[in-house]
Formats: structure tokens, C-alpha cells, sequence
């Protein structure tokens, strides 16, 4: 018997053969888009908010086009730990019960106050495609297998960053660094690596004056060797930072650039993987 045209199309909405139209995901950053289409496939539309390498996201000001997405978009995927409040400010402001938001690092197990690098956080991103494909599924049932085959692919992709990460555990755990932002902090913590001088990382990332005795404890680290390795932000340059990336030059220790956006041309994977080939060779090299 032939279905009635309505009855099929609400089958397509709701019984899971397919979505009729693509799920729309608004993804806050671009590495969180990467993953939806990735496992999403042909089923979604992905709109990614932060895409350019320069963009400092602490800053960031939506425009209405972005206001629009956020209003338009099926399923929301934000960093969440205070990183893009912006964007929970526009969810607020649309009333749409049915959305799906998916803060990441909930997912991860950090919270407001907590360092809001989460991507850096190894848990992080296989925590989302996780949660990412049971949503998939659950809005679009018929399509279920594909997700979850999708997911697997993409996990494999970021199999490389566990890989070296555990390596790097087992020979540089204990080491002391410092940083002039806590960008690489959750991978650092992943590593074994002894961060230094929170409290000079978390007055820059929040654009204060860090305090006097921060500063010349920041200082006295690296002139006297103590700390092996010093992570700066390469996104973002004040004094305060060129000062500590020029001793850092004089004292023979080693700088490891880090971002906060993907660099153009990467996909996450090769931007982590090749941050922490960095961080290997600069850690090798401040040992010698």
C-alpha cells in the first residue's frame, strides 16, 4: 500500500529513515566544526563561528549572521569552562527547547573558573564525537550505523595524539616548565609536566597586570634555568610577554609557540600532533 505524502514525510522527519533536510550544527570554533562534518557526513550542515587563525576568541564579538545561526542551528556545540560566553548569551536569547547544546567541556569534566582550553585536554574531543554521534542518532535514527562507523574514523584520526602524548609521559613526567598563558595547561597535566607560575598565565589570559612578585618569579625561573621549556601564546603580544619571550632567548630556553585556533591547512589532529612534536624537540633540547 502507498503511504499518504504527509504520513511519509513525517517518517522521514521522525521514524529515521532520513532527515528530509540536513541537521544544522553551529560549531563556536573550527575544530569543533571539523568533528561534526567529519561525523556528520552528508546528513549536516556545519557553520563554524571562529574560523580565523588570528581571531582572539576571548574578545570575540558575534555579528547578527552569527546571532542568526545560533537561532537557526539544530544542535550547538560550544567550548563552554567561560571560554565562549558570547555564545550562551545567544542561545539564551532564542527560545528553542528543542535544541541540543553540547558544551565540551562539561563532556571533559572542567567547569566555569577551570582553565577553558579544553581541545588541549586529550578527553576532550573523543568526548564529543562521543556525544555528537548518539545525537546524530537519536535525531536521525535511520542513519545511526553511518554515525557511529564516522565516529570510529574520526577517532582513529586523533589516535596519533594519545600515541605521543603517552610517549612523551613516560620521558619527560616531573619536568618543570612555564607559560605565559595557560593555552597548553590540560595537555601539559596530560604529559606529567610541573606548570609553574599559574597565577602570571591566568592575569595575561584575562588581560590584567600580572603582579610584581609574579613577574620577577617568572623571571628568576627562566634566568636560572629551573624551568625547561616556556609556552607562549603566539596569538597574543604585549610587553609583558615579549619581555619574558626575549629572556627566555638570552637564557638559552627554549620557546614553544602554542594557539588557541587551528592553523589554516590543518586539521586538528596535524595542529596537535605537531604542537607536541615541538614540545618534544624543545624539551630534548633544554635537557642537553
Amino acid at each position: 500500500m502507498r503511504l499518504p505524502a504527509a504520513f511519509a514525510f513525517s517518517l522521514l522527519l521522525f521514524g529515521g529513515i532520513a532527515h528530509a533536510e540536513p541537521i544544522r550544527i553551529l560549531a563556536a570554533e573550527n575544530f569543533y566544526g571539523e568533528a561534526a562534518i567529519a561525523i556528520g557526513g552528508d546528513h549536516v550542515s556545519v557553520e563554524s563561528v571562529i574560523v580565523a587563525p588570528g581571531t582572539d576568541p576571548h574578545d570575540f564579538e558575534p555579528s547578527p549572521a552569527v546571532a542568526r545561526a545560533v537561532a537557526d542551528a539544530d544542535i550547538v556545540i560550544m567550548n563552554g569552562a567561560g571560554y565562549d560566553h558570547w555564545i550562551e548569551d545567544l542561545i539564551a536569547a532564542t527560545n528553542r527547547p528543542e535544541r541540543v547544546v553540547i558544551n565540551v567541556a562539561t563532556l571533559a569534566g572542567h567547569g566555569e573558573g577551570d582553565n577553558p582550553h579544553v581541545w588541549y585536554d586529550p578527553k576532550a574531543m573523543p568526548a564529543l564525537a562521543a556525544a555528537l554521534a548518539d545525537e546524530l542518532a537519536a535525531s536521525d535514527p535511520g542513519n545511526a550505523a553511518g554515525y557511529a562507523e564516522r565516529r570510529d574514523a574520526f577517532l582513529a584520526t586523533l589516535a596519533p595524539i594519545a600515541a605521543r602524548v603517552a610517549a612523551m609521559k613516560e620521558r619527560f613526567a616531573g619536568t618543570p616548565v612555564v607559560a605565559t598563558e595557560p593555552v597548553f595547561g590540560h595537555m601539559a597535566d596530560a604529559i606529567g609536566l610541573v606548570m609553574q607560575n599559574a597565577a602570571f598565565q591566568h592575569a595575561i589570559m584575562n588581560e590584567t597586570e600580572p603582579a610584581a612578585r609574579d613577574v620577577a618569579a617568572m623571571e628568576d625561573a627562566i634566568r636560572n634555568g629551573t624551568v625547561r621549556a616556556v609556552f607562549y601564546n603566539a596569538q597574543v603580544e604585549d610587553a609583558f610577554t615579549r619581555n619574558i619571550a626575549s629572556l627566555a632567548a638570552e637564557a638559552g630556553v627554549p620557546l614553544i609557540p602554542v594557539t588557541e585556533t587551528q592553523p589554516e591547512g590543518q586539521t586538528f589532529a596535524d595542529w596537535l600532533v605537531g604542537t607536541l612534536a615541538a614540545t618534544e624537540r624543545a624539551l630534548a633540547d633544554g635537557a642537553s
